[in-house]
């Protein structure tokens, strides 16, 4: 199976102390939640993944700012109420910093649902593909991507298969669900395409 491109650079503030989260083959794993500022001025609050070694090399408490890299991950976390796709940020490289607020994301891999193509109220067009991004040991990351305008109409028409390369930023929607009557609040997180191209496969 190849491996596609996965690359994310965060800038912001940490919103909340590391807790732990899980251990993988013997590594202890930290979760704690970004909050990185539009130019809108929304708000994105992202889960972040760290391993204890890389927390232990970069100390950090809560509001400090942060510059993070690494990869977007994507979890399917099933309940008795249902299947959620969980997505975060696995870090790879972090440190303190003091910078504007900044959300880069580039991804390459295999639209595997068939693009769903709508307008706004508004007239705005709206394309929601699924992207499937291929990493070692035959896991692949399903990351639900957003894209808007022009774009939104090009990719559209692409059939389940094709390759894509795109750039954007990964951002958090809050929405309600009702859950037995019960609604209950939630949230979702999407890569915001800027750019979208398809690609010869690796």
């Amino acid at each position: 199976m190849e491996q596609f491109a996965n690359h994310i650079a965060l800038t912001g503030c940490l919103a909340s102390a590391p807790q732990y989260s899980h251990s993988n083959h013997g590594r202890r794993f930290y979760s704690f939640y970004l909050e990185v500022a539009r130019l809108s001025g929304t708000i994105d609050r992202l889960q972040i993944l760290a391993s204890e070694m890389l927390l232990e090399a970069t100390p950090v408490v809560e509001g400090d700012g942060l510059c993070i890299e690494g990869q977007i991950r994507s979890f399917n976390n099933r309940s008795s109420e249902g299947r959620r796709l969980i997505i975060s940020v696995l870090a790879e490289q972090m440190n303190v910093i003091s910078a504007p607020h900044d959300n880069h994301v580039t991804l390459e891999g295999i639209i595997c649902k068939e693009p769903v193509y709508r307008r706004t109220p508004l007239g705005r067009e709206i394309c929601d593909i699924m992207l499937a991004v291929n990493r070692p040991y035959r896991r692949a990351d399903y990351l639900p991507c957003i894209l808007w305008g022009r774009c939104a109409q090009e990719v559209s028409v692409y059939p389940v298969g094709t390759p894509l390369r795109l750039t954007g930023r990964l951002q958090s929607r809050e929405y309600i669900k009702l859950i037995d009557g019960v609604a209950e609040q939630r949230t979702a997180y999407e890569i915001s395409a800027i750019t979208a191209e398809p690609t010869e496969l690796p």
